[in-house]
């Protein structure tokens, strides 16, 4: 379980004094700490009467109170010491703090029953009801009391699913909880996050991690007979099969997939967004651009709780980073591709250290702008004044023409289309293959996939690419990204997958392996059943023109002078979506072999038609 989704804890505060600069070129430096801990074991007790296990790391020669920094985790609160807290958080260490690590409900060594995404507590009145809110409010108040030399301030975060927690925790804050970071939080599991993406199931993902968390009470990896999972799972077949061959109902997360395949009350209730009404306390939330599990949840995390910021309490850091990335290494690549300088480290010394310094100890004051993105491509961190920005952007199509062409000029032509043949049995591959298991015990290519040259899959036959002339100019993004595509399918149900990418020079003189490289700046899937409704799905009309409106999440880029824009779409992305059965069905976990089929799919750019997507553009 080390590396399951293991948040690998750290926050960086930077202090801007505008909301436009460049990056320093001048790294921040590398802090080394040898500061020795007292580590004390608790099993604090909860209102409903059962205990969860903690432990506390309490600075040997502090001289002064210190306020806690927490982290409540499924993930185990053991195997910390005082060697890898100077290891992961030598800023944090450098500044003095108790260090607290629990284990949630039902995990590792804490009693009770562990439930995933456990929903807010229904009755408040109840004193003894409890939800993750109120255990980290027992928590805080036990520690205030029982842990001497306290300066009775506390602060939470954490990484996707103690990130999740970190949300919760300022539902009905205890007074003592001064600041939160939550940090790829899993905001939305259904919607955007870690099982499905609008309506399409995360078979890989969805699967495996469920079963490592549900299996037993400390972690289980489910050993897959085949190295590369391609196979595996195209041997697999239809979603029955899953309890069928191996989990025979004993999985509850996958029952729920089983039972709740639509946004219904069981996914909306679990969604943090939902039960947002009110900013707590000042909270800054840390945000990846290629982060692989929880990159839709934390910004509508931050979106929501921006809608009840009136004291300017929320802010948002959004960097070149996979999930979690900003906590391990300097961040100054992801993958092959270079960002120029060490962003992790610029996070984690001047955002996340004065941040906590601030709000926890009183020390300095951090003059935050409301979001820090690092914008890709240039490579530069920016300052704006709202995320996405509102002024100096518009929004501007760009358009699918004839001959695989992208142009911002409209097409006049009167019927022109594009089309494929989408085959359940060939699905396109999501990466390279082989697929390695998402977390094999011997490494895999899981974690930087995102930023994957395209090319394995430019010209397939089931692949379609258009592409922009040489750019003359740089051309900047900062936003949402919108997808208005005309489709047409001869099966009753599709998925649609597009993807938005900077293709570089044919000529890269400082690495000629990124020559022509592909780099995919967003992307995104829609299942063709809720095209209308997320909660209804309805057939797709064999045959018939349909409009598909989504967007494909955001972007902060520059397309570089002399690079391209490419638009990919395809219809399966296997086999980290299951594979839809292009053929209508009542529930998608309950299809049969025989369901599933090939299509032709067609892809529309008339002057009636016209596919494009909508980019916010920076404006000259």
């Amino acid at each position: 379980m080390q590396n399951l989704k293991r948040p690998v804890l750290a926050i960086v505060l930077i202090v801007f004094s505008s909301f436009t600069f460049a990056q320093s070129r001048n790294e921040e430096p590398e802090i080394t700490t040898n500061v020795k801990f007292k580590r004390l074991e608790a099993m604090i007790p909860m209102r409903d009467g059962l205990k969860l296990y903690t432990e506390i790391f309490v600075p040997e020669k502090n001289k002064e109170p210190l306020p806690f920094l927490m982290q409540r985790t499924p993930y185990s609160a053991s195997g910390r010491s005082s060697d890898s807290l100077n290891a992961v958080f030598p800023e944090l260490v450098q500044d003095g703090y108790i260090f607290v690590f629990q284990d949630i409900r039902g995990r590792y060594k804490s009693e009770g029953e562990f439930v995933m995404a456990r929903p807010p507590r229904a009755n408040k009145s109840d004193p003894k009801a409890f939800d993750e809110s109120t255990d980290t409010y027992d928590t805080i108040d036990w520690l205030i009391k029982n842990v001497a030399n306290n300066n009775g301030r506390v602060g939470v975060f954490g990484i996707s699913y103690p990130g999740w927690t970190t949300v919760m925790a300022q539902f009905d804050p205890h007074p003592a909880l001064k600041c939160v970071s939550p940090q790829a939080a899993m905001g939305d599991v259904w919607m955007g996050d870690d099982f499905f993406h609008n309506g399409a199931f995360r078979l890989t993902y969805g699967f495996e991690y469920a079963v490592s968390m549900e299996s037993t009470k400390d972690g289980y990896f489910f050993q897959h007979d085949r190295y590369d999972t391609y196979d595996w799972y195209l041997k697999l077949g239809a979603l029955s099969n899953v309890n069928e061959k191996y989990l025979k109902g004993k999985i509850p997360t996958w029952n729920d997939y089983v039972a709740h395949p639509s946004y219904d009350q069981f996914w909306q209730q679990r969604a943090l967004a939902t039960h947002i009404n009110k900013v707590s306390v000042p909270t800054l939330n840390v945000i990846g651009w290629w982060d692989q599990e929880d990159y839709y949840g934390p910004m509508k995390v931050y979106e929501a709780l921006e809608k009840y910021d009136t004291n300017n309490q929320n802010f948002v850091v959004i960097g070149p980073w996979n999930h979690g990335g900003w906590a391990r290494g300097k961040g100054d690549s992801l993958g092959k591709i270079q960002f120029g300088s060490a962003t992790g480290r610029h996070y984690n010394y001047n955002i996340q250290r004065p941040f906590f310094a601030q709000h926890l100890k009183g020390k300095g004051k951090i003059n935050l702008p409301e979001a820090t993105t690092f914008q890709t491509g240039s490579n530069e961190w920016k300052a704006h004044s709202a995320w996405p920005p509102t002024q100096g952007y518009s929004g501007r199509n760009l358009y699918l023409r004839a001959d695989g062409k992208l142009s911002f000029d409209a097409p006049t032509t009167e019927t022109a289309f594009d089309e494929y043949v989408s085959d359940p049995k060939r699905p396109v591959p999501y990466r390279a293959r082989p697929i390695q298991a998402t977390y094999h015990p011997k490494g895999s290519d899981w974690r930087t996939w995102l930023v994957e040259d395209q090319r394995f899959v430019h010209n397939r036959p089931d692949v379609l690419s258009w592409e922009s002339d040489v750019l003359t100019e740089d051309l900047t993004i900062s936003g949402q990204i919108l997808v208005k595509l005309f489709a047409s399918t001869s099966g009753s149900d599709s998925d649609w997958v597009v993807k938005l990418i900077d293709v570089y020079p044919e000529e890269w003189p400082s690495d000629m392996r990124m020559s022509g490289y592909q780099l995919m700046v967003a992307s995104e899937i829609l299942r063709g059943r809720y095209r209308h409704s997320f909660e209804k799905p309805e057939p797709i009309t064999p045959n018939e023109i349909t409009k598909y409106d989504f967007d494909i999440r955001w972007a902060d880029h520059t397309f570089k002078k002399g690079h391209r824009i490419m638009v990919q779409i395809q219809s399966t992305w296997f086999p980290l979506y299951d594979r839809n059965p292009q053929k209508f069905v009542e529930n998608i976990f309950k299809a049969s072999d025989a369901d599933y089929q090939a299509a032709t799919q067609r892809v529309f750019h008339s002057r009636q038609t016209p596919t494009h997507l909508v980019l916010p553009l920076k404006m000259k």
